[in-house]
């Protein structure tokens, strides 16, 4: 019979040992690598119900297949990881130098005592431990105590009042082939010890349990209630090992104290047989999995509805913010006092609209035309200013509005989340109207062209210039009474189609000002992680998963 090398990249399935390579092989493999990108790439954006807790959940996921999973499935020689962890006090470091017969992890009465992990190998075994989350972690030891094809790590404690003790110690449980957890007759009743053997149970871990310093006179009651949790837990099968209370003492356990749990690390002892341990945890885990998936993947669903519930409350808005804006422009109020003013202004010192027209056209010369052409162009920035403000003024009101739809008791869930940054919308919008504003000013020329050549739109063009002239048709279209006035004595009403022209031009632009407030709202949404086949991928791991499981 042949196992992989420690160089192997992976076990092959169909070839070399039938309890580990043949069971989980090369296709599991595949499938716990592709899951690990899927989940890798989800993300939860929209603050919903339940989003927290997914992300949570995924975090542990990807903690599962990176520091023990993948690692596992890479390289199934590698001895089998027991680690022992508990919670402070519960006497972890002196029942592993115990099991070692050395001091090798500090342990005293000061906490916390494991600042630093201690992972212990058997010296047989070198050629073929496997460099992963433990051995990074760790100071890495070889010691003659550990039975060959097992390795011992000494873990932080769980509760330890340093964070990263913490930390360090749940990423070396997720790394763990199996877990000894050590618990005081005087602790097991703890939350502590039954969170972390729920948390072994849901990911598929192997478990056994060390019941720590029981009192001689109580060994039997609570043996009796310990064995009575484990059954309400589910947890029957779990071998749980009862270390009574020596008294105040320092240094090592007596030998005869931890030998039942020396026999049963020496029963495990051995490459096939702590290969099977690890194949039987990663079996475990990997048949914990499609219940993380599943959940995850209901929760990328979850956002991907939210998103769409999203899009249909803006998109509703769309119709009446378009109809508003351009109802605004169409009834002639853009031009409002500052217009009035400039013509009160033009009117007396330029003297614009004092011009004669005899047989229906203006009389004027072309030197007079320059300079009405040239005055004129203070109410075309005056046009163009109250041009802007209104549709600037549109695309506030429209902001404010999905502020309200999106935010307000019996909004959509996340809705907030999607809303753009106030003073960056702002920017956006004053660009965008100052740019859309220059082009319909700009576009008066174009529209002078399109009127009727014929002798006083001729004369018109010689008494205000072509530029002058695209003035008062911009005026016009924006509602100056004057300015309207005026060009119905010069043109009669040759001009009314293209200062009609241009009013609808620019509601048109106020329509395209407002939907880029909608749009803006709608671009948020527009991402792989809220597509309506966000968690596709995820669950074709997920049926991978369940037909290898």
């Amino acid at each position: 019979m042949t196992t992989p090398g420690p160089h192997s990249a992976r076990p092959v399935a169909g070839r070399g040992d039938p309890t580990a390579a043949g069971e989980i092989g090369v296709t599991v493999y595949d499938v716990a690598r592709d899951l690990r990108r899927e989940v890798d790439a989800v993300r939860l954006p929209l603050p919903i119900e339940g989003a927290s807790r997914a992300e949570a959940s995924r975090g542990r996921l990807m903690s599962q297949l990176d520091e023990h999973l993948l690692p596992r499935l890479r390289e199934l020689s590698s001895p089998a990881i027991v680690v022992v962890a508990g919670s402070t006090g519960a006497g972890k470091s002196t029942l592993y130098n115990s099991l070692l017969g050395e001091e090798v992890s500090q342990a005293g009465v000061l906490r916390p005592t494991t600042r630093e992990p201690v992972l212990a190998f058997n010296p047989l075994d070198k050629d073929v431990i496997h460099e992963g989350p433990a051995t990074e972690a760790s100071r890495v030891v070889h010691h003659d105590g550990v039975p060959r094809g097992t390795a011992l790590l000494d873990a932080p404690d769980l509760d330890s009042f340093l964070s990263e003790n913490r930390t360090t110690a749940q990423q070396l449980l997720e790394a763990a082939d199996l877990w000894l957890f050590v618990t005081t007759a005087s602790r097991y009743g703890d939350a502590l010890p039954w969170q972390a053997l729920e948390r072994a149970t849901e990911r598929g871990a192997s478990v056994a349990m060390v019941l720590n310093r029981v009192p001689a006179e109580t060994l039997t009651t609570i043996r009796a209630d310990l064995m009575l949790r484990l059954r309400e837990h589910g947890m029957t099968d779990v071998p749980l090992f009862v270390v009574p209370d020596v008294g105040p003492h320092e240094g090592l356990l007596e030998p005869k104290t931890v030998a039942p749990v020396r026999r049963w690390l020496t029963l495990l002892a051995g490459p096939e047989r702590s290969r099977a341990v690890i194949v039987r945890t990663l079996k475990g885990a990997l048949g914990a999995l499609p219940a993380w998936v599943t959940s995850l993947a209901d929760a990328v669903d979850a956002q991907c509805e939210a998103a769409d519930r999203i899009r249909a409350t803006v998109s509703n808005e769309r119709p009446a913010a378009e109809k508003l804006a351009r109802d605004g422009v169409a009834a002639g109020v853009v031009a409002g006092a500052s217009v009035e003013a400039r013509w009160r202004e033009l009117s007396g010192s330029a003297k614009v609209d004092r011009v004669k027209v005899r047989k229906d056209a203006v009389r004027s010369t072309r030197r007079a035309g320059r300079k009405r052409e040239e005055a004129l162009g203070a109410l075309r920035d005056d046009v163009t200013s109250a041009a802007e403000r209104t549709l600037v003024a549109a695309g506030g009101r429209v902001e404010e509005r999905l502020r309200a739809v999106l935010t307000a008791p019996g909004a959509p869930a996340g809705g907030g989340a999607v809303l753009p940054d106030n003073d960056a919308r702002v920017a956006a919008r004053e660009a965008f109207v100052s740019a859309t504003v220059a082009e319909w000013s700009a576009h008066a020329a174009d529209v002078v062209t399109t009127l009727v050549t014929d002798s006083r739109v001729s004369a018109a063009v010689k008494a205000f210039g072509p530029q002058g002239l695209g003035t008062l048709l911009l005026a016009a279209a924006a509602g100056s009474d004057d300015a309207g006035r005026l060009l119905t004595r010069v043109l009669g009403d040759a001009h009314t189609e293209a200062v009609t022209a241009l009013r609808d031009d620019l509601a048109d632009r106020a329509a395209r000002t407002v939907d880029g407030e909608l749009d803006a709202v709608l671009t948020n949404l527009d991402s792989p992680n809220l597509a309506d086949d966000a968690a596709t991928g995820l669950r074709v791991r997920l049926a991978e998963l369940r037909r290898l499981t």
